[in-house]
């Protein structure tokens, strides 16, 4: 890496803060999930040790494997944020605080009765397919209300909020749009959702300008993967 991962840390949180002054967000009112997919542990301790705490992954063997190497470190949070694969839930209940990607009643139905009575709720995010896309997982926008009623039904959960994932675009105006009909969908709730789990480094200021709670950031963090 040509550039210090602290560094690299500093100049993400830095330009979240400025995406929330420009937008008159209370500072520190959006949380950084730094994205370790396909990043060494060492790496995720070395950020760590530089202030951060919430760390995102997508494939749970690799996740398992990193949860283990950092096991001496406190406080750290885990977030689920890849495709859940059914005879994978059991793991991700046990493992996870959060997960942001369910989209659909049978995988809520498995986390729940497979979440360990020991722990606190897990709290999810629901994904939309906000863009309809037919290549990218998601509840389609018609089903979300019927998915909320079912997840809030279930013990050892805790709906949350709602995650997203729009078609890529440089337009600032669209990244906007699609965001702004994400935080629309979790105001319409009963009661409403409060967390939303939405933007990345391509299009943070958009995300954090409509309502976003939490930014998933690798590779500006950790530095391209390998």
């Amino acid at each position: 890496m040509t550039e210090a991962i602290e560094a690299r840390l500093a100049a993400v949180l830095n330009e979240l803060r400025a995406a929330e002054a420009a937008s008159g967000r209370v500072p520190g009112s959006v949380r950084l999930i730094a994205v370790g997919k396909r990043h060494p542990a060492a790496l995720l301790r070395r950020a760590y040790l530089a202030g951060q705490r919430a760390f995102g992954e997508n494939y749970l063997q690799e996740a398992t494997a990193k949860m283990a190497a950092l096991a001496d470190l406190a406080e750290l949070e885990w977030h689920f944020i890849g495709a859940i694969q059914g005879n994978k839930t059991a793991d991700i209940a046990a493992r996870f605080a959060w997960v942001h990607t369910v989209d659909r009643a049978r995988t809520a139905e498995r986390l729940s009765a497979q979440r360990p009575a020991g722990l606190p709720p897990l709290k999810l995010c629901l994904q939309i397919n906000i863009s309809d896309e037919p290549s990218k997982h998601g509840c389609k926008v018609a089903d979300l209300p019927a998915l909320v009623a079912a997840v809030r039904a279930l013990p050892g959960l805790e709906l949350r909020g709602l995650m997203a994932l729009p078609a890529p675009t440089a337009d600032y105006a669209a990244q906007r749009r699609a965001f702004a009909a994400v935080a629309a969908l979790a105001r319409a709730c009963t009661p409403p959702l409060s967390e939303l789990s939405m933007g990345t480094s391509a299009d943070l200021r958009a995300a954090v300008a409509e309502g976003a709670t939490m930014v998933r950031v690798g590779t500006a963090v950790f530095g391209p993967r390998a």
